[in-house]
């Protein structure tokens, strides 16, 4: 980690803190505009600081984060975890969103479970239920 007066690319912070999966999708959130920083657009190569409010934007709720450490390179995830802090309303709100996406794969149109939650393949009728619940075939 760097010191505190120190600033860090936020495309290498958001890859250090494993707030993208690599360098590249971390600048590329950043130029697409999927992170602001002080609630502004930035750059890929605006510093960040400690202190500094990260807003990221990827798969539905926002996640905003509060900087508390620097570090330029990837490091082990539980130095990544001290890297932030993120606030109660962002956690609150990713919570709702996930339980929000738990009912809604809960169940299918006509009440009964969809087959092979994320395990196995379908077989052959499941398909076809699955292709009646998506509207793709009529039942």
């Amino acid at each position: 980690m760097t010191d505190a007066g120190d600033t860090v690319r936020i495309d290498k912070w958001l890859w250090a803190a494993r707030l993208a999966k690599t360098r590249p999708l971390a600048a590329e959130a950043v130029k697409g505009g999927h992170v602001e920083l002080n609630g502004r657009r930035v750059p890929a190569a605006k510093g960040v600081r400690v202190g500094d409010r990260v807003e990221v934007t990827s798969g539905g709720a926002p996640r905003v984060v509060v900087v508390r450490g620097l570090a330029e390179r990837r490091g082990p995830a539980s130095v990544a975890a001290t890297l932030y802090e993120e606030t109660p309303e962002s956690v609150a709100a990713r919570e709702r969103l996930a339980e929000q996406r738990r009912i809604e794969r809960a169940a299918d149109p006509f009440g009964a479970p969809l087959p092979h939650p994320g395990g196995g393949r379908p077989t052959k009728r499941d398909r076809r239920r699955i292709d009646v619940a998506r509207g793709r075939r009529r039942g």
